[in-house]
């Protein structure tokens, strides 16, 4: 009977599968999630996607670090990171926006298969990126739109119209904003990002008893995130130094 010996494994190797744990680890926050949602305790539900989106923001840079595709080349980070990030920017927004009921029946069901589906199809686009690192079609980053519905509390047409539209710009070479890689507008943007990252905050932290005064600059960030990368790609001159 063989025995494992753990000296025979390089300790470059133990570091980066660690790694893949790490990102793995979204799934089972993803799961608490899951379970949150549908025990209609959604203020629970975001916390545990912050917690798994905070992950998903920090195991990159370390596999990087510590040369993860290098030392371990059979394993895929990016196989393993999409899809944790289809459960935590799709499926499990799609799930809430289903629990909640908040389009009303059936168009709360519709609406989130139509989310799952044209997601899935998304992510088998090789070319969802421009050379400038806008996203090429919307990015399927539910998540975000989702959540603000709990923040605003749109009424059911008005949810109901953004995620019809949101669907088809999936498949329309129409660029969206990456707010951290996209160059053109660089300050403008991560200021508009964080503004949005601290209302949604302070509002998640409120149990989306959100002010009114919060509303405003919440809901103008979000226009500008939603809006300003067919800004940029219908005035390719704006935002360019010289």
């Amino acid at each position: 009977m063989k025995i494992f010996n753990y000296r025979r494994v390089p300790y470059a190797e133990i570091r980066a599968f660690s790694v893949h744990i790490l990102t793995a680890s979204g799934s089972f926050l993803a799961f608490l999630g899951v379970v949150a949602a549908a025990e209609h305790r959604f203020v629970d539900m975001w916390w545990w996607l912050g917690l798994a989106l905070a992950v998903d923001g920090i195991d990159g840079p370390i596999a990087r670090r510590l040369k993860v595709k290098e030392v371990l080349p059979n394993w895929s980070g990016v196989m393993l990171d999409n899809i944790i990030d289809y459960v935590t920017y799709v499926l499990l927004p799609a799930f809430a926006l289903y629990e909640s009921g908040m389009i009303g029946q059936p168009w709360s069901f519709a609406a989130a298969g139509m989310i799952v589906v044209s997601s899935a199809i998304y992510y088998a686009d090789t070319g969802m990126k421009t050379g400038e690192n806008f996203f090429s079609g919307f990015p399927v980053v539910w998540n975000m739109m989702i959540f603000g519905f709990f923040v605003v509390e749109p009424t059911a047409e008005v949810a109901l119209v953004f995620v019809v539209v949101s669907v088809i710009l999936t498949f329309l070479p129409i660029n969206f904003l990456h707010p951290v890689r996209v160059q053109r507008l660089r300050p403008l943007n991560l200021a508009m990002f964080a503004v949005w990252c601290i209302c949604g905050g302070y509002a998640l932290l409120a149990h989306f008893q959100t002010p009114p005064w919060l509303l405003y600059p919440f809901i103008v960030s979000s226009l500008y995130l939603y809006v300003i990368g067919a800004v940029l790609q219908f005035f390719p001159r704006l935002g360019r130094r010289g």
